[in-house]
């Protein structure tokens, strides 16, 4: 009777009894199975993909960036277990706007998404369409608001729940749109949008890959946080920035239209018009109070995950659609290209393809996001898009590959909110370029490096001359290349006719109907 060799014995007994032989065959087969498992963990082939959107959220609001009270343990986790780009940036910091340059990885100019009011037009390619084709199952579940008046399912999702524009965080009579049928709200509005993310994840079959798109209302003001976490904070010390003193200091060489929003809806000394009945202070503390219950999300999300056994090769993207101004340079809110408006959060977590507790300082932004998740599930890329991939990143975030030189921001004069002029920016690795168009005052030029909280205007130092001028060419050349020029905004080569006499009049006042006697 022949031997029976088994990989892996090196010494068999010269005779095998049938029973042992069986036995040991039956061993080897399971070491191929297991080997074979082993290999198909290491090479995931297409990532499952959960998308955590968040609204508003700072870069630097969480306990593993070092904030003095911010509680975040399950976000921290996943900085811990995956990596982070610490110079992440939206292209428009405005709630639409960013919103749909996620989707299609386009410029504003380009998904022609201005501002909180407009739909995406009919026929705009996003992301999850093509997954979609690419036979990944699809869900949004939040926040769509890109017009606000419809709440009805948008092509290339499989599952769908949602609301009409801002929504509330309190249930109410509200209802939410569930696959094109309205159903009654139950709960504050993170907790239900989480209940309805995992209740989706725990129906994904494992024969097929998934993407959850989910959009958080949180943490939006007006500033409503979870009864489980109202007042957490109350008793907290609010960050007061130093640059949120009305001084001299801080406004020299500041454009004009930055001191005058100081009093506006956009302002410290004005917020909101005091809609929310609450101090600066005090919305802050519920602001922050409001990413608790973020957290708690990303928590339950990652549990289902590991629960269904595919957190290892799933990828999870946490971010946010904008920045927000809490005091610095007396404004509140976004939209201006300030630091603290255009800096976004954005972790990447996957077991299977990222090295744990890593940092990538490349300059990646929200346009970015459609190439890299079309790049990772093996579908070609559009030309259409503006972004690049950063997938190369995920694997090696300290490669000097494909990395940008330089970012363009930029945000249109809205109507509703005229306190803020249409800009462009030139967001590169040291210096930061902002240009204002249709207003009569002063560009300006940061070394962010030296000055990361934007002091000291450089914009008319002698030594920066020909940076500036270098700078501007950039910035119409990117422009010009990405479409950004349909309606003509000529090429800005100098500071222009701006200058006044000292012994003329003076600045015009705000008319009398346009102060409030509060």
């Amino acid at each position: 009777m022949p031997r029976v060799r088994v990989q892996g014995l090196k010494h068999q007994p010269p005779e095998w009894s049938f029973p042992v032989r069986i036995a040991l065959t039956v061993f080897a087969a399971l070491c191929c199975l297991v080997r074979a498992t082993a290999c198909v963990a290491e090479s995931p082939g297409r990532p499952n993909v959960v998308f955590i959107l968040i609204d508003d959220l700072r870069y630097d609001t969480f306990g593993f960036m070092g904030h003095p009270f911010v509680e975040t343990p399950h976000i921290d986790a996943l900085a811990k277990g995956g990596v982070q780009f610490t110079n992440a940036f939206v292209t428009t910091s405005l709630c639409s706007p960013s919103r749909a340059s996620f989707l299609t990885g386009r410029y504003m100019h380009n998904h022609k998404v201005v501002d909180n009011a407009d739909r995406m037009p009919d026929g705009t390619l996003t992301f999850p369409q093509l997954l979609q084709k690419a036979d990944y199952q699809t869900a949004f579940i939040g926040k769509w608001h890109m017009g606000g008046s419809s709440a009805a399912p948008r092509a290339g999702f499989d599952h769908w729940v949602s609301f009409a524009g801002q929504g509330t965080y309190a249930p109410g009579k509200h209802k939410l749109n569930v696959n094109d049928t309205l159903v009654p709200r139950q709960k504050y509005m993170t907790d239900e949008l989480t209940d309805y993310a995992v209740d989706w994840l725990d129906e994904q079959s494992s024969d097929e890959p998934f993407l959850l798109y989910l959009s958080h209302k949180g943490v939006h003001g007006l500033y409503d946080p979870a009864e489980r976490h109202r007042d957490r904070y109350k008793e907290a010390a609010f960050p007061r920035p130093a640059t949120m003193a009305n001084t001299p200091a801080n406004y020299a060489g500041k454009p004009m239209w930055v001191q005058d929003q100081r009093n506006s809806w956009h302002g410290v000394e004005y917020p909101y018009y005091g809609r929310s009945k609450q101090s600066l202070a005090e919305m802050y503390r519920h602001y922050c109070e409001m990413i608790l219950s973020i957290d708690d999300s990303v928590g339950r999300v990652m549990q289902a995950l590991k629960k269904r056994g595919v957190d290892r090769n799933t990828l999870v993207l946490f971010t946010s659609d904008g920045g927000h101004f809490w005091g610095e340079h007396g404004l509140i809110d976004k939209r201006c290209a300030y630091e603290e408006s255009i800096r976004i959060p954005l972790l990447a977590h996957c077991p299977s393809l990222i090295t744990p507790g890593t940092k990538c300082d490349a300059i990646v932004a929200n346009i970015d996001v459609a190439p890299t998740l079309l790049e990772l599930a093996g579908t070609s890329v559009p030309t259409s898009i503006d972004g690049q991939s950063f997938a190369g990143l995920l694997k090696e975030p300290t490669s000097k590959e494909h990395r940008r030189q330089s970012l363009l921001y930029e945000y249109y004069w809205e109507p509703q909110f005229p306190q803020t002029p249409t800009m462009f920016c030139l967001r590169a690795n040291q210096f930061k370029l902002i240009q204002y168009h249709g207003v009569w005052d002063t560009d300006e030029l940061y070394d962010i490096v030296n000055d990361p909280h934007e002091i000291r205007n450089l914009i008319r130092e002698p030594k920066h001359k020909q940076r500036v001028s270098q700078m501007r060419q950039q910035l119409h050349l990117q422009l010009k290349q990405t479409g950004g020029l349909a309606i003509p905004l000529g090429f800005k080569r100098s500071h222009g006719s701006n200058r006044r006499s000292a012994n003329g009049s003076n600045r015009a006042t705000f008319p009398g109907h346009l102060i409030d006697d509060k």
